[in-house]
């Protein structure tokens, strides 16, 4: 069985081949875009006239490239990348030995392993990060419009982004090159609005045809934009070993630095921040819809008001474990104040 690491960037990927006693036996490259890569790697197994399993780092295509070195029927192994770097500190570092690394670590079996979900979960989870992306467009044209209107000196009237509103804006007399930036905000907004009209459409079909959205969507204050986020990055609830395994998989736990005595700091931030940022949100409407997500949110803080902000972490950490038992028993929502 030979070892393949490989380092693979968009331009070029260095490859690093050891034998079953795991000495270095091929070290080459191949030169152009991800495509090239698992025809090469095929030919090499070919050569090399024997079973290999593959080992790189999870990146942009690190999905679909497993899945086509899969479907040739090699072994496939993609590492976490933060935690190959707290394996291997090194003032060295170059793509050459950067192979070597994931070839040694491949051969030993020490691989720290990162989950690659199922290619129709992968599409799910960019849809929804466009959609995210595309919030946030509409977003900033929105602020820049407010604040052309606060540099003319004009209050703008309540329900500004209503069809009410919008004619409104419109019909307000701003200079030339002012009336033009309204205009083009104005265009670029509904342009948007447009684009975010098909996404949700497109995540609600989705979300349909997922029981754990609607489960989730049971919990107070939960709607369906966070439970589709959750859903499709947990993926499978029975891949984590515990509960207390999704905080850290979302990064909603302390980092924790103890020696002799225990010393917690801020939380982590792994994984992926739009689901850090729902879940929060999620979290302060079940904390003024549901008596006992509010009385667990008050036991954190203590009656102190300065800890506001780490019982709010705390209690979304608390719905997403809620989550992941929920989605691994198939139970819905079931309030501790009952």
């Amino acid at each position: 069985m030979y070892s393949i690491g490989m380092d693979v960037h968009s331009k070029v990927t260095m490859l690093c081949v050891l034998d079953e006693f795991g000495k270095v036996v091929k070290e080459t490259s191949v030169r152009g875009p991800l495509g090239h890569v698992p025809a090469f790697v095929k030919d090499l197994q070919r050569c090399l006239g024997g079973p290999v399993k593959v080992c790189y780092e999870a990146s942009c295509g690190c999905g679909w490239l497993h899945d086509q070195l899969r479907a040739a029927g090699m072994r496939v192994q993609v590492a976490h990348p933060g935690r190959v770097r707290m394996i291997f500190r090194s003032k060295r570092k170059n793509d050459r030995i950067d192979a070597r690394k994931l070839a040694t670590l491949l051969f030993l079996d020490q691989v720290p392993l990162a989950h690659v979900p199922p290619a129709e979960v992968r599409q799910w989870r960019a849809l929804i990060e466009y959609r995210s992306k595309l919030i946030g467009q509409r977003g900033a044209a929105k602020s820049r419009l407010r604040a052309l209107l606060r540099t003319n000196g004009m209050v703008a009237p309540r329900g500004l982004w209503t069809i009410r509103g919008r004619h409104w804006l419109e019909e307000q007399a701003f200079s030339e090159f002012e009336g033009l930036q309204r205009d083009m905000l104005l265009v670029e907004l509904g342009q948007i609005q447009a684009r975010v009209g098909v996404v949700e459409g497109a995540l609600k079909k989705k979300a349909a045809e997922v029981p754990a959205v609607g489960l989730l969507m049971t919990i107070p204050g939960v709607g369906i934009r966070t439970a589709e986020a959750v859903v499709a990055y947990m993926d499978r609830a029975d891949r984590f070993r515990r509960n207390k395994s999704v905080g850290c998989y979302f990064g909603m736990v302390p980092c924790e630095d103890t020696s002799v005595k225990a010393r917690f700091g801020h939380i982590t931030k792994e994984g992926p921040s739009l689901v850090r940022r729902l879940v929060t949100e999620a979290a302060w409407q079940a904390i003024r819809r549901d008596a006992g997500v509010r009385a667990y949110f008050e036991r954190v803080c203590r009656g102190d008001r300065d800890r506001r902000k780490i019982a709010l972490i705390a209690t979304a950490h608390h719905l997403l474990r809620v989550m992941h038992a929920m989605m691994t028993h198939g139970e819905v929502w079931r309030s501790a104040a009952a």
